[in-house]
């Protein structure tokens, strides 16, 4: 080393002294010096007894934090929402079944019974008479008899309407009807038959006998027994000839 860089480096180690003992010396002509505190703080403290002479930041005692205290979040409850709906509405499904089910009337066995059988509609029946044979006439009175009692039995209702025509038209005439009598009897007993004459077979013969053609007071005059027995087929009555 030349003695040029020896000059250099000894004025360069005197500098640095120099620099290091001037705050030091500052410090002791103070009465304190300074120390750095092994505490996390950012300030240093004096070590001087005398705090009064320590004009830097102080370090003070935090209050306690008197915050919400966190705690741990509750899981999440969506799931359990929505079984708790659908089972609300179980509930009420099941709480309106039970109510309909003990407020539904109480129905008598006679009443159970009386809906269990189906109700019959009644029964229509023509009866066509165009003959004058008493036989003929006598017939179609019997089953005029029969079929009302069967029904009667049965506990339904029936309406069955005789309809003379042609020569058949005797059946119902004051003077000349063979069955006069038990068409009277027959009115009273059996109110569910009727009688119709056709009213152009009592106009032939009364232009033919040149007199009036009486009808006995049981039936009833209709325009033609013809078209009455078409009219009453066309409504749902059923036609036997006897």
């Amino acid at each position: 080393m030349s003695m040029f860089q020896q000059i250099a480096k000894a004025a360069t180690m005197g500098a640095i002294a120099v620099l290091l003992t001037t705050p030091v010396t500052a410090a002791e002509q103070g009465g304190r010096y300074w120390v750095p505190t092994t505490s996390p703080s950012p300030y240093w403290t004096p070590s001087t007894a005398n705090p009064a002479q320590y004009s830097g930041a102080t370090t003070t005692t935090l209050a306690p934090y008197s915050g919400p205290i966190a705690t741990t979040p509750a899981p999440y409850s969506g799931s359990i929402k929505t079984n708790r709906a659908r089972h609300g509405r179980w509930l009420v499904r099941s709480s309106t079944k039970r109510l309909a089910t003990t407020q539904a009337p109480k129905r008598s066995p006679l009443a159970a019974m009386a809906r269990a059988v189906p109700v019959s509609k009644p029964h229509y029946l023509i009866l066509q008479v165009n003959t004058n044979d008493p036989a003929a006439m006598n017939l179609t009175l019997n089953n005029a008899t029969n079929v009302t009692q069967h029904y009667k039995e049965l506990g339904e209702k029936v309406k069955i309407e005789v309809v003379t025509f042609g020569p058949g038209l005797h059946m119902l005439r004051e003077d000349t009807s063979p069955v006069k009598a038990r068409i009277e009897q027959m009115a009273l007993s059996t109110p569910e038959v009727s009688f119709k004459a056709c009213g152009n077979t009592q106009e032939k013969m009364h232009q033919a006998e040149h007199k009036d053609i009486p009808i006995v007071s049981q039936a009833q005059v209709v325009k033609s027994g013809v078209v009455r027995v078409m009219e009453l087929q066309e409504t749902g009555w059923t036609y036997v000839k006897p």
